[in-house]
Formats: structure tokens, sequence, C-alpha cells
């Protein structure tokens, strides 16, 4: 395989994953969007400068994300070891529950497609296997690839193996979310460290029945958001380690909002409709206190309104 073009953009969105009960498997593409700006060189050097989120704290050499994404992507098809210089600008807030880690390895992947003279070697379902791979999961992956809704799984292949496995849900327009971002970080490490080996069959079993429910609510039916919304397997448990975000949902959820964690947190993610926007932001308001235009609050959260991002990760050549 040959490199094709030696100057991208990629854009790939943030995402929320969980959304209540679909632990690992549901999926929402939020419209905050990082850029990738990348440069193939004929050197082995690689060059990464940050703007916005991470600057000074992530790597500025091959170990940066992105570029170890990229590099995967070009070892899968063949393509030559090229130098990359990267810039990279961040919009997505680092350990908040957003998504970044995903979006800089799909975004990594995509730039790869983007480089090589056949994009079609790195189809959708090789990016998601490769993002898998280096994720763990594939939750935040799914949708930061396909955009709107996803639901995300493990199957066997004939060899045995496991492969990662996506599908796409339209999100019903009327679905308006609200991203509640507190000044505070978790890694997701940690997050997941606080979850126990086994859980109840009854706790299973009422969230199997929620997530099936939520894909209806998503889709259909978002009357039902906030029945659907509900979740017994992973929020309680990581609530010692966000107390004040655990706060915030039940705050939000007594006044009949559908509120949940963000993936790992500890952002707050509120399923909002555009019919009850001015009721849904005085409530929250209520809560966190108000905003200024930039969406600051007193307490030090950030309130946006982000909207459904319906195009995942995307490329141009520059």
């Amino acid at each position: 395989m040959q490199i094709g073009n030696d100057r991208v953009r990629v854009s790939v969105p943030a995402t929320s994953a969980n959304l209540g009960p679909g632990f690992d498997a549901l999926g929402l593409a939020l419209n905050v969007r990082d850029t990738i700006e990348v440069t193939a060189l004929a050197s082995e050097t690689t060059e990464v400068t940050v703007v916005g989120a991470g600057a000074g704290e992530v790597p500025s050499d091959a170990s940066h994300l992105v570029a170890r994404a990229i590099r995967v992507g070009l070892e899968y098809v063949g393509a030559p070891a090229v130098g990359l210089r990267l810039t990279c600008h961040n919009v997505i807030p680092h350990a908040r529950g957003m998504g970044s880690s995903a979006a800089a390895v799909v975004g990594g992947l995509v730039a790869a497609r983007a480089l090589i003279s056949d994009p079609e070697a790195l189809d959708d379902q090789s990016i998601l296997e490769l993002a898998t791979q280096m994720e763990g999961h594939p939750d935040n992956a799914a949708p930061a690839l396909m955009g709107g809704g996803t639901v995300a799984w493990m199957s066997r292949t004939e060899d045995g193996e496991l492969q990662a496995r996506a599908t796409r849900i339209e999100v019903n327009p009327q679905i308006d979310p609200v991203v509640l971002i507190p000044d505070t970080r978790l890694a997701t490490k940690a997050a997941r460290a606080a979850l126990p080996a086994e859980v109840p069959h009854s706790d299973a079993a009422f969230n199997a029945g929620r997530a099936a429910l939520l894909v209806a609510a998503l889709t259909r039916h978002p009357d039902l958001l906030f029945d659907a919304t509900t979740d017994r397997l992973h929020q309680a448990y990581r609530s010692a380690q966000m107390p004040q975000s655990a706060l915030v949902v039940e705050r939000l959820r007594v006044q009949g909002l559908p509120a949940v964690i963000s993936g790992a947190g500890p952002t707050v993610l509120v399923f909002g409709t555009h019919d009850a926007r001015a009721t849904e932001d005085q409530a929250i308001a209520g809560i966190v206190g108000g905003w200024d235009e930039d969406g600051r609050a007193p307490s030090g959260w950030q309130v946006t309104r982000p909207g459904v991002a319906a195009a995942g990760a995307w490329f141009e050549a520059m």
C-alpha cells in the first residue's frame, strides 16, 4: 500500500458512552469536535503540536496517542512507515467521560485511511476493530467513527476470535442533550477499578430491560427517556469517586430530568428535548447555578448543549 496524500485533515466528535443502563454497549456522538492536521514526512521523526485541551500535558513525540494510532493503521495495510507532523486542535476535555482517548484513536486511524492510496483498505469495520484493540472496548469508538447513536458489542468469528461490532441507531431529532462538565477529572482506569466483579442477577436483568427500553426512547419515544436511563449496574459503585457528579445526577432526576453519568465520568449528560429547553435550563441552573455566555457556572461547571453529531469522523486532503 502506498501513501496517496501527504497532508490531510480529520474531524472527530466527542462521545458519551453507557448512557445510563447501556454499560459498555450504548454510545452517542456529540457535536464537540477535535481537528487533527497531519503531514507525512520523508524523515522518521514525529512532531506533535497540541492546541487546546491537553496542551502541555500530553506527549509531543511518537508516543502521542494520535501518532500511535496512525502508525497502527498504516502498519495494518502494509503502508510504509513515514515521519509525521501533527497539529491537534483539541476541544474535547480530557479525563471527563467524553471520549477524548477514543477520539484520538479513531482520529488517528481515520488519518491513516486518508493518507493511503486506497482508503477502502481501512474500512469502518477494520477501524472499529483496531480502535477496540487500542481502547479495550468499542462503546466510545463506535459513535466517534459512525456518528449518531450506536450499539456496540463483541462477537466470535469462525476462528473463535473476539471481534468488535457496532450498528448505528438514528436518534430522534427532538432529543437535545445537555452536557454538564465539572472542573475535576477522573481517569477511566480508576472508574473501572471501582466496579465489582459480580452483581446481583436482579440488577443485571433490570439493566438489560432498561437498555432495551433506551434504544426505543432514543429513536421513537423520547417521552420514555427518564425511565429508560435508570441504572443499577455501574453508577452507584462509582459515586464515591465523583460525589459531586453523583449528587448532581440525583438532584436532576428528582426534578424529573433524565440525567446520567457520561461514560466513566465525571461529566453529567442530560437527555434534554428541544420543546422543554427553557424548563430544563431553569432546573439545571437551580442545581449548578446560572451560567454565563461561555457556559460557565459559579460552581465550576460548564454547561452546554452540543447537539448530536450526525456525522462521525471524516477526513479531507489539504
